[in-house]
């Protein structure tokens, strides 16, 4: 396509294969490159914009998705194209193709909002409980893995509760600060588990248990922000 021949004009001195083929990244990346231009990062990711139409017609019936993606360790959910297409700013759209999609993803969709509250508060809540047999072995990896998906699916809620899009896990954390509503030191105290799981028994139960003390106060306050 005409994609490769931009990269080589920017770029003269890059690879011949610096542009990947549609499809090379998997389904939901779909490809693209990864480029440097007068000192700054700047990257092109495809997106096939029929299938972002159904994806955002789901996520507005309240359809969620996580799929395993390198490069996002909590997963690929659905609702992120709903995310970059409200986000985004076009430079170049002669045939006004976003200016619809666009419509579609204000405001915050009431069944996207009740799916990711429902899906991610219960994952938060299993990962915690999946937790506690690997904690009292010691197993510092698998308490890891469960304390970080418990972070990133109460993440997860807080944004959809105050019917903000998530895009990336990248900065999620600190994006929490801005949020109405969200337990008190949120950000800091996720932080502070995540940086330091523990390396015996005592230590992981006592990060399991800080997770389940916050999870229980992002389930309070998101059952205090339902409707009606």
């Amino acid at each position: 396509g005409a994609v490769a021949p931009l990269a080589q004009e920017l770029l003269p001195n890059s690879l011949d294969d610096v542009v990947t083929p549609p499809g090379a990244w998997g389904p939901w990346i779909n490809g693209g490159a990864w480029l440097e231009v007068e000192g700054r990062r700047v990257d092109w990711l495809y997106r096939d914009l029929a299938r972002v139409r159904r994806v955002i017609e789901e996520c507005r019936a309240g359809q969620v998705t996580c799929d395993y993606q390198p490069g996002h360790p909590h997963g690929f959910l659905n609702a992120i194209y709903l995310a970059e297409v409200h986000d985004c700013r076009p430079l170049f759209d002669p045939e006004g193709a976003l200016g619809p999609l666009k419509a579609l993803a204000s405001p915050y969709p009431p069944a996207l909002r009740r799916a990711i509250l429902d899906r991610f508060l219960w994952e938060a809540g299993f990962a915690l409980d999946t937790a506690h047999k690997a904690g009292r072995r010691g197993d510092v990896l698998y308490v890891s893995g469960c304390l970080f998906r418990a972070a990133a699916c109460l993440v997860q809620a807080l944004f959809a509760l105050n019917e903000r899009y998530l895009s990336n896990e990248k900065g999620a954390v600190q994006r929490t600060r801005s949020l109405p509503r969200c337990p008190e030191r949120f950000a800091d105290r996720v932080e502070a588990m995540l940086s330091a799981p523990g390396l015996d028994a005592d230590a992981l139960l006592g990060g399991i248990g800080r997770m389940e003390a916050l999870a229980r106060e992002t389930r309070d306050l998101c059952r205090e922000g339902e409707p009606g």
